[in-house]
């Protein structure tokens, strides 16, 4: 190779990356819009500027890039916070000020609520939760059951999201921040904390 061929073969490099870059970009979007069964590769090349057989190309099929965009969608701690014997509270008001009316949208929830009827989505889905979240929560809790904890745990924060971001309920939306961020506090220290009294959520 000679010096001049350099600099193209980093170039050709760096297009590649921003190409797949673009692609991965897109489909995250795409995917929390409209869910998996929603939305095609074309749909998803065209928001890229590339074609549908540069899709193929980087991911292989839409599965896999759908497996891409959740992973990456998953990974960061969206709710969970704080670690050891702070971890109920701080969670508990994590998801009190993320689900808050007005707050930026969880991307990770929107994701998983509206490509969960595919059975394909929801099995990469399930495994992705448990490489992220479910995989950190296990970390922290110890004891018996800490895996069933662990998704009790991820189920109330779902629940939660649903019922005052999407649908809006009336109790859960205008509950006091501090009240409810106590009442999630009690709620997870159960789960965190078997066969320990919970604290009373006035004290939090």
């Amino acid at each position: 190779m000679t010096d001049a061929a350099t600099p193209q073969t980093g170039k050709r490099r760096r297009d590649a990356a921003a190409t797949r870059q673009a692609i991965l970009d897109a489909a995250v979007t795409a995917f929390t819009r409209f869910g998996y069964d929603g939305v095609g590769v074309r749909d998803i090349a065209q928001d890229a500027g590339v074609t549908a057989m540069l899709i193929n190309r980087y991911f292989g099929s839409k599965e896999q890039l759908f497996a891409e965009a959740v992973d990456v969608s998953f990974a960061p701690r969206t709710v969970i916070a704080g670690t050891g014997a702070d971890l109920p509270a701080e969670t508990a008001r994590a998801l009190v000020r993320r689900t808050e009316p007005g707050a930026e949208e969880l991307g990770p929830f929107l994701l998983m609520l509206r490509s969960a009827a595919s059975p394909q989505a929801a099995r990469i889905m399930r495994e992705a939760i448990g490489r992220h979240a479910g995989r950190h929560l296990n970390e922290e809790l110890s004891g018996a059951g800490a895996g069933v904890r662990a998704e009790l745990m991820l189920s109330v924060q779902a629940g939660v999201w649903l019922m005052r971001s999407v649908l809006g309920t009336a109790a859960l939306t205008d509950a006091p921040p501090d009240e409810l961020a106590g009442r999630l506090t009690a709620l997870f220290d159960v789960l965190a904390n078997p066969g320990e009294a919970p604290a009373d959520p006035g004290e939090r």
